[in-house]
């Protein structure tokens, strides 16, 4: 994945590659404190989830933690993030997820659509069509 940033100070860029076995590089260089991550997230983005959210396929009830390699948006900064999500009931045809990030004192329900396309990420986006 190659990340490239746009602000007033300039143009920023960073390399970041995965090698699905959760080993990562940036910019060519190891970084041993995303090992075991499987999952980019990406700050801010309401869209990231959602990867980790079809890959574990959870059922209700099923609980995953699934740490990422989170990408500060401002920086392009990498940092090893602690995330855990949790399969709540449905609501009809709406996937809901009991997600929680740690570091950030952070705690919500996810709400996805039978396509898997996030519905309501609270503070970050809600889907009104």
């Amino acid at each position: 994945m190659q990340v490239t940033c746009l602000s007033a100070s300039g143009r920023r860029e960073a390399a970041l590659e995965g090698d699905g076995f959760g080993r990562w590089t940036l910019d060519g260089n190891p970084c041993p404190q995303l090992d075991g991550c499987l999952d980019v997230d990406l700050e801010s983005s309401s869209f990231t989830n959602a990867l980790p959210v079809h890959r574990q396929a959870l059922e209700p009830g099923q609980g995953a933690e699934a740490p990422a390699a989170y990408v500060r948006a401002l920086d392009l900064s990498v940092e090893r993030l602690e995330q855990s999500y949790v399969r709540i009931d449905d609501d009809g045809a709406r996937r809901r997820f009991d997600y929680t990030a740690p570091r950030f004192d952070f705690r919500c329900v996810l709400v996805y659509d039978e396509s898997g396309l996030v519905l309501d990420y609270p503070g970050i986006a809600t889907r009104v069509a």
